[in-house]
C-alpha cells in the first residue's frame, strides 16, 4: 500500500485497543469511540465530527476519505478488518471519533423523546433514527439505557446521532427540565385506563417517555407525567415492542 502505516496482524497492539472501544468503560476513558462502514464514516464527516484516526483495507486506500484523512490514515489487512468489524462483511473503512459532549441540558423546547432504562442496543438506535426521521428536537436516554457510543446502537442509528442532540442522563433530572421548560409529558403505557393516544390533544412542546422492554414504565415515572397514553392492541399481540411502539408514537403525536 502507499499509506505511511500498515498494519497486517490483529494481534498488534494498537489492534486490541481499537477493539476496547467497544465497551463503554473503555468510551469514557479514551474519550473516544470507533464507528465502521462508508455511510457512518461519511456522515461523520459531513456533520463535522472530530475524526482522529481512519482505518482502510488496501481496496479503499484510493476514496475520498482516505485521501482527506491522509495524514492520520493507516492501512489494515482483510483480517484485521474482519477481527475489528461486528458485521459479516466489513466494509473495510473505520473510524475513531472523538466524543461530542453536549452543552449541559437546562432548557427543552420543541419535542423530545426520553428512554427509561431501554436495554436494546438496537432498539435505541432505531428510536433515535425514528425520532430523527419524525423531526424530534432531541432524544434522552436514563443511565440505564444502553450507551449509544456502543457499536451496535451506532450502526442502528445510522447516522441520526450526528443529525440532533442525543443526552445521558438521570431520567428524573429529565422530566424535571421538561416540566420547568413548559413541555407536556406524556409516558407510555399498555394500560386502557390510560387515554389512546389518537384522542390526545396535539401540542408542539412535549415530552414522550418510553420504558424498559421487559418492565414498561416505573410507577414513580408513571406519577411524574402530566397524561399516560397508549397503543390500542386491535390483533391478539399483547404488546408492542418499544422501538415500533415509540415510533407508533412519536408520529402520532405531531401536528403534521
Amino acid at each position: 500500500m502507499n499509506l505511511m502505516k500498515y498494519i497486517e496482524s490483529k494481534k498488534n497492539d494498537e489492534i486490541k485497543q481499537l477493539a476496547k472501544l467497544s465497551a463503554t468503560k473503555n468510551i469514557k476513558k479514551t474519550g473516544t469511540y470507533l464507528i465502521e462502514g462508508f455511510h457512518l464514516v461519511r456522515e461523520a464527516d459531513a456533520n463535522d465530527q472530530r475524526i482522529v484516526k481512519l482505518y482502510v483495507t488496501e481496496n479503499n486506500e484510493n476514496d475520498r476519505l482516505a485521501k482527506k484523512y491522509h495524514d492520520i490514515v493507516t492501512g489494515v489487512s482483510d483480517d484485521v478488518a474482519q477481527a475489528l468489524s461486528e458485521t459479516k462483511t466489513p466494509q473495510g473503512i473505520f473510524a475513531v471519533v472523538k466524543v461530542q459532549e453536549n452543552d449541559d441540558l437546562t432548557e427543552m423546547k420543541g419535542q423530545w423523546v426520553i428512554l427509561d432504562d431501554v436495554q436494546d442496543p438496537g432498539n435505541v438506535g432505531t428510536i433515535v433514527r425514528t425520532a430523527d426521521a419524525a423531526g424530534y428536537t432531541g432524544v434522552i436516554t436514563s443511565l440505564n439505557s444502553a450507551d449509544f457510543y456502543q457499536p451496535k446502537v451506532q450502526r442502528s442509528m445510522q447516522g441520526s446521532q450526528f443529525h440532533m442532540p442525543i443526552y445521558r442522563m438521570d431520567l428524573q433530572k429529565a422530566i424535571s427540565i421538561a416540566k420547568k421548560s413548559g413541555l407536556k409529558v406524556y409516558g407510555s403505557e399498555v394500560n386502557k385506563e390510560a387515554m389512546p393516544y389518537n384522542k390526545l390533544e396535539k401540542t408542539d412542546d412535549f415530552a414522550l417517555v418510553m420504558g424498559n422492554e421487559a418492565h414498561g414504565l416505573g410507577a414513580d415515572v408513571l406519577s411524574e407525567t402530566d397524561q399516560n397514553i397508549f397503543i390500542p392492541i386491535l390483533g391478539k399481540a399483547e404488546s408492542l415492542n418499544v422501538a415500533v411502539a415509540a415510533g407508533v408514537l412519536m408520529y402520532g403525536l405531531k401536528s403534521i
